[in-house]
This record gives structure tokens, sequence and C-alpha cells, in this order.
């Protein structure tokens, strides 16, 4: 077994297990194929996630991706998803090339959360610089408190 450093080791164990022929793959029925092709791609995308005064900000590394690799969305009105796909560089002279260790991950990406009911859903943002995929999803402020309503007493 090799020893990955540098990556969280639920995530390398998560892989693991998931990692199944793909007879066993094409054995399984549609649903079951779908399930463990979506928990490998969660498994191999980490996501932070922070939580500021103003907005919640979900910070995911996209190495070499382009903007059109990568997918936003807002389903069901309050799930953020996340997704993609990353290919494999095509090696051009497959006669003297051998690879020694494939360690970067290439498939499909994909992460879901479910956003907090003051989450703004109109005005979500995201940019991709360098690599790193920033998404800002703003809170709607919280209502003004009620101030009581004085009324003039008039004496008749």
């Amino acid at each position: 077994m090799d020893v990955v450093f540098g990556r969280d080791p639920f995530l390398n164990a998560l892989s693991q297990i998931l990692t199944t022929s793909d007879e066993v793959e094409r054995s399984a029925n549609t649903q079951a194929r779908n399930y463990v092709r979506d928990a490998k791609a969660m498994g191999n995308t980490a996501v932070d996630v922070k939580e500021l005064p103003e907005s919640y900000v979900f910070v995911a590394d996209m190495p070499g991706l382009k903007s059109d690799d990568i997918k936003v969305q807002v389903e069901n009105n309050n799930v953020l998803t996340i997704g993609g796909e990353r290919k494999r560089e095509e090696v051009r002279d497959q006669t003297n090339c051998k690879y020694l260790r494939m360690e970067r991950f290439a498939g499909k990406f994909l992460r879901k959360f479910t956003l907090p009911s003051n989450a703004n859903m109109d005005v979500i943002s995201a940019s991709c610089t360098d690599g790193v995929l920033t998404v800002t999803v703003p809170k709607i402020p919280p209502p003004e408190p009620h101030k009581p309503k004085t009324i003039e007493v008039k004496i008749a």
C-alpha cells in the first residue's frame, strides 16, 4: 500500500474503499452505480467553509480547471452544488510513455451543501483565481426590531 503525504487520511481511506473494478461497477444496478460515482466524486472534493458576519464562503482547490469545467448551482432553493469534471491529459506519443505513478485526481467532482434560511440565493457569486474557487453566499440581514409606536394622547 502506498503512503500518500499531504492528503487527509480519512479521504484517502474513503477513496480506497470506493475504488471498485469497472466490472463490479458495470454489474451494479443504475441506482447503485450512480451512488458509487457520486460518493467517489464527493470523497475527492475538499472544500473549506467559512462563516463571516455578512456571508458564507466556500473555498475549493481547482488546479488546472477552466471556468467551463466548473458548475456552481443552487438546487431545491437551498442546496449549493459545486461540481464538474477534471479530465486526464492525453498523451500524444503513447509508445514512449509509461506512467510510473498517477496520484492526481481525474474524473467527476461534486459537493453539496444545504444552505441556512438566512442565505440570500439571489446574489451568490463565484470566482476562480489561481486555481482556487471561491463561492460567496451573502446573508440576508436580520429584520429591524420593531420600535414601539408612541400615540399622542389628546385631552378633550
